[in-house]
Parts: structure tokens; C-alpha cells; sequence
């Protein structure tokens, strides 16, 4: 186990007690051979994990003296408003859950990331530093491989895909991870620009496909009664605004570039999901609907 997993294992651990004993957390590591091999853990090595935890998470765990000693998560808010943690955290505990209870684990079904595991910690590891990073990348498509010496500037997990956003010979690339034949980080560093923000970098996109010749604009659609609760309770973007709900539909705004991903998931939702506006929107829609029809023979 890396020492990263380690330390959400102590997390996860902590925040699912709410507060807990030396004693208990020991037992516990103990317990669990395919993280401990059966081995205690000792204080020392759990101060240290405390340490770096707060380093590299900015989360504290603190100990309630009064009482009998237990330790605690002091910022149980900076899990929750660090999306890329609260990932990690979920996907450790389901994983945990699961050895916990052996009679659940053929009956708990999870979406496999391909790229999760592989290069994301690397890449992590480099942005933590500023450190450029040489990737061997084979496209979907393509024998050749390419390499890329890349910046990497942030990571999106979209889709059950992991992807690096970065600079590489002034040229902004979006590269999915699980297509990374191989990665290693460089000694060169670079300098993130200071008014680089991930999020507001993917505003105005629904997924990865960042397509500048595609106009951010409104758009009006309309759900059926059979999706429009899914679609209110799982909006499609950020902007996502509802302006009409009634018996059968609701009409929903939303302020965005329709690339091609946004289009191909508006298809998914087939008659349910109407596109009212804009007009060019609907044509586009309408083109993809006239080639299904004749590759069906419809």
C-alpha cells in the first residue's frame, strides 16, 4: 500500500467514527491484512501520517483529551469542499466496506476507472511540485504513439476517465490517462499562470472536449415527466437553471459551448429530452437523428 492510500485509509477511518482511540484505530489497522499484513500500528508512524495528512490534504486530526484520549477530523469542512478528496475518500470507503462484509461482495457493483490507479498519483505528485512530465500517449485511433513534455495544470475525472489538462510547447492539451503508455516526471520545473482556475477553465464545457470554434450560449431544453426528476436532481451542468415545472415537463437553462460530448448525452436521453433553443442546436440534433434513421433504414 502507497503511503498516499495509507493516509486515506486513516481518513476515511476517523471520519466514519467520528472520534476514536489510539487503540481502536490500531486495532483496526491490525485487523485488516491486505493494508497491515497483520502488523500494529504504532504511535510514531501514526504521528507522522498525521502530519503529512494535514501537508498534503490540509485536514487536522486533533485528540479530545478529556474524556479518554480520541481522535478526530478538526475541519471536517475541508473534506467536503475538496472534490478530488471526498473522491478518494468514497472510493476507499466503498472499497473498505466490501472486505468488511464478504457476504455483500458479489452483490456491490462499481464503475472500474481505468486510469485511476495507473498514472494519477504521478501526475499528482507533479503538480504538487510544479514539475513538467514526459508522457508516451497512444490515441484512440492511432499505432503511432506521440510524446509529449507537458505542464500539467489540473486533473478531471469525467465519464469514469481520468484526464491531464496542460501546456506542451505553448499548446494547451486535454490527454486521457488511460491512453499514457508511460509517464515520468522531469526535474524541469514550470509556473502555473496565477490566474490559472480549473474550474472556471471548464465552465463554459459539459465534459473534456474543448472546442473554441463552438460559441458559449443559452440553451433551452425540455424534459419529459419521466426525466425530469433525473435531471433536476442530477443537473447536466452548473449552469443549469430550471424555468418552467409542470405535470408532464419542466424546461431547464442552461449556459454553455455544445461540443460534441454535451450533444452525444443529450442523444442518450433519446425523446425524452427536447432542445428548444437555439435553433442551430436543434438542426445539429436533427442531423445526428437523420443519420440513425438511415443507418437503421428507418
Amino acid at each position: 500500500m502507497t503511503p498516499r492510500k495509507k493516509y486515506v485509509w486513516l481518513i476515511d477511518t476517523i471520519q466514519r467514527a467520528g472520534r476514536i482511540s489510539f487503540c481502536d484505530l490500531s486495532r483496526l489497522w491490525e485487523a485488516d491484512k491486505a493494508i497491515s499484513d497483520y502488523k500494529p500500528l504504532h504511535r510514531a508512524t501514526f504521528n507522522r501520517w498525521r502530519e503529512a495528512i494535514e501537508d498534503l490534504y490540509g485536514i487536522r486530526i486533533e485528540c479530545q483529551r478529556k474524556g479518554g484520549n480520541y481522535y478526530f477530523i478538526e475541519n471536517v469542512e475541508s473534506v467536503d469542499e475538496n472534490k478530488l478528496k471526498q473522491w478518494r475518500l468514497d472510493t476507499f470507503s466503498i472499497r473498505s466496506v466490501i472486505k468488511e462484509d464478504v457476504s455483500l461482495k458479489n452483490r456491490i457493483l462499481v464503475n472500474e476507472v481505468p486510469s485511476g490507479h495507473d498514472h494519477l498519483e504521478a501526475i499528482l505528485n507533479a503538480m504538487k511540485e510544479n514539475r513538467k512530465v514526459n508522457i508516451v500517449y497512444k490515441p484512440f485511433g492511432q499505432n503511432s504513439d506521440i510524446q509529449y513534455n507537458l505542464e500539467p495544470y489540473c486533473v478531471k475525472l469525467f465519464d469514469n476517465r481520468w484526464y491531464v489538462l496542460g501546456k506542451t510547447s505553448g499548446e494547451t492539451k486535454i490527454l486521457c490517462l488511460d491512453r499514457i503508455e508511460s509517464l515520468d516526471i522531469l526535474e524541469e520545473t514550470f509556473s502555473l499562470p496565477k490566474n490559472f482556475n480549473a474550474s472556471h477553465y471548464f465552465s463554459n464545457y459539459y465534459g473534456v472536449v474543448l472546442d473554441e470554434n463552438v460559441n458559449h450560449q443559452r440553451i433551452v431544453i425540455q424534459a419529459n415527466k419521466q426525466s425530469k426528476e433525473y435531471i433536476k436532481s442530477l443537473p447536466l451542468h452548473p449552469s443549469q437553471r430550471l424555468l418552467e415545472d409542470s405535470e408532464n415537463f419542466a424546461d431547464f437553462e442552461l449556459y454553455l459551448a455544445p461540443t460534441y460530448d454535451f450533444i452525444m448525452k443529450l442523444l442518450q436521453h433519446g425523446a425524452m429530452v427536447e432542445v428548444l433553443k437555439p435553433e442551430s442546436l436543434r438542426q445539429v440534433i436533427n442531423g445526428w437523428i437523420r443519420d440513425l434513421n438511415e443507418m437503421y433504414d428507418i
